[in-house]
């Protein structure tokens, strides 16, 4: 046994993805079904060529270390990008870092903000959320606090949850819009909201954007940036975004990103990155140069991920709960309950149930607290489809090559029954008290939202063991 040891270690919870693995022990695969890959949600688009043809040409690059801040190249990418797709101007020298990917840019953030001397020092998070966001305050001495999801504004983080007390100890909050897992968009005023938090009690905003480029309304999501500088807040104090090339350049296992903002967090952040090792390949750089000064591989990647969703979401409204979202690749859909069943027996056992596919075990991505954060249980089960459902025959196959032209893309009709569940949320019937709960939902990026869809309230965790609430509901991220 070892003696010496991080204590905070043990406040950590089992990563979704060993839970996925116990859950799913013991069960054998249907041999009468083609296997669907319902695991980690990565993409399974191809990698663009001119990203591939720059790793190539830059392996020269092996030979030499990298510098923890990047190539001013690079970050001249990266500057160039936010101000074509946000219109915000940004000083690559001091506002732009480099980053592996979004995850170890969200741990490492909390590391260096976070004072743990401070007393009951808070890290703010959604619920549901990505577990990063929870281990990273968990292993830098805080305490997280959650604030649970809306139902009556498709499942948006209702901040308002937060008391006045709670605000005052908070020292970083994450925010993630496309919500991960909820596809919900925040409108300016929700930001001015946060904004005016923020100056009141001195926390650091995280805007985790890494799905900002997978949407299906007309107007692309607003970014923590954007909305920064339409409020007056180009000096973008206590502010950092956070973004990656994985889902919108499909390329997952490059693990590049960027961090942009706050240049006094950033002079700050890189210290920290110097010492951690976080220096990124020259050989990525290069390639992350190329996808971050072209879009029309993106404009294609948005193009087959709608058509993906245009065919899917009527077959499964038929059959589920489930509506459009405006952004990311998920689809939150409800799953009916088993007779006699718990809501937490139920959703396992639902998950156990689709034993060709891979899923995961939905109280992983959401946490149950008691008192004021208390929520109804919504178990969260992953689906990342590989491929179109078996029931899609060959001719509605997606084409090779899908459009260009982003404007010619309208958002598909709904059935009748995809209908009914946009209205105004409606009391529950006794046969829909569960769900099984996953990432889904979305809102208008916009100050208005669009009319809540027909949902229930985010999966959670059971509280020293004691399951809280009973409705549950599935995640699905639909036709990657």
């Amino acid at each position: 046994m070892i003696d010496c040891m991080n204590p905070f270690l043990a406040r950590l919870h089992p990563y979704p993805f060993e839970k996925l693995r116990q859950l799913m022990a013991g069960v054998a695969p249907s041999r009468d079904h083609r296997p669907i890959s319902l695991g980690i949600g990565e993409p399974k688009h191809a990698t663009p060529a001119l990203i591939e043809d720059a790793i190539r040409s830059s392996l020269g690059g092996l030979s030499s270390y990298p510098a923890t801040a990047g190539e001013p190249k690079l970050r001249e990418a990266c500057a160039g990008w936010v101000q074509r797709r946000y219109g915000v101007t940004l000083d690559p020298a001091a506002q732009v870092l480099p980053v592996n990917g979004s995850r170890e840019a969200l741990f490492a953030l909390a590391q260096t903000v976070v004072d743990a001397s401070q007393p009951e020092a808070t890290v703010v998070c959604p619920n549901p959320f990505y577990q990063i966001y929870e281990g990273a305050a968990l292993l830098a001495g805080a305490q997280p606090a959650f604030a649970n999801s809306d139902p009556g504004r498709n499942f948006a983080a209702d901040w308002s949850q937060i008391d006045a007390a709670t605000w005052a100890r908070t020292q970083l909050l994450y925010v993630c819009s496309p919500g991960n897992p909820t596809g919900a968009v925040m409108p300016l005023e929700e930001w001015r909201t946060l904004f005016e938090l923020s100056d009141r009690h001195g926390f650091v905003i995280a805007s985790d954007e890494c799905y900002s480029e997978i949407y299906f309304r007309d107007e692309p999501p607003l970014g923590a940036l954007q909305a920064a500088t339409a409020l007056g807040r180009g000096h973008f104090k206590n502010l950092i975004a956070l973004t990656s090339l994985s889902k919108r350049s499909n390329v997952p296992g490059m693990r590049s990103g960027f961090v942009a903002g706050d240049a006094a967090l950033m002079k700050t952040f890189l210290l920290y990155r110097t010492y951690h090792g976080s220096a990124m390949s020259l050989v990525v750089q290069a390639a992350s140069i190329a996808a971050w000064n072209d879009e029309a591989h993106v404009i294609a990647n948005r193009a087959l991920y709608r058509e993906k969703f245009a065919r899917v979401t009527p077959l499964l409204a038929d059959v589920l709960d489930v509506t459009l979202p405006d952004a990311g690749f998920y689809l939150w859909a409800g799953v009916p309950p088993q007779d006699g069943a718990s809501a937490v027996c139920d959703d396992i056992a639902f998950a156990r149930a689709a034993c060709s596919l891979n899923t995961m075990w939905p109280s992983c991505l959401a946490a149950c607290l008691r008192g004021t954060h208390t929520v109804s249980i919504r178990d969260r089960v992953a689906f990342a489809w590989r491929w179109l459902p078996a029931s899609m025959n060959a001719s509605k196959q997606p084409s090779a090559s899908p459009p260009t032209r982003e404007a010619s893309y309208e958002p598909p009709r709904p059935s009748s029954h995809h209908r009914r569940c946009v209205g105004t949320p409606r009391q529950a019937r006794p046969d829909e008290r569960t769900r099984a709960a996953r990432v889904g939902g979305a809102s208008d990026p916009r100050t208005q939202r669009r009319p809540p869809a027909r949902r229930r309230a985010p999966g959670c965790r059971p509280v020293d063991g004691q399951p809280v609430g009973q409705e549950s509901r599935a995640a699905v991220f639909p036709l990657e």
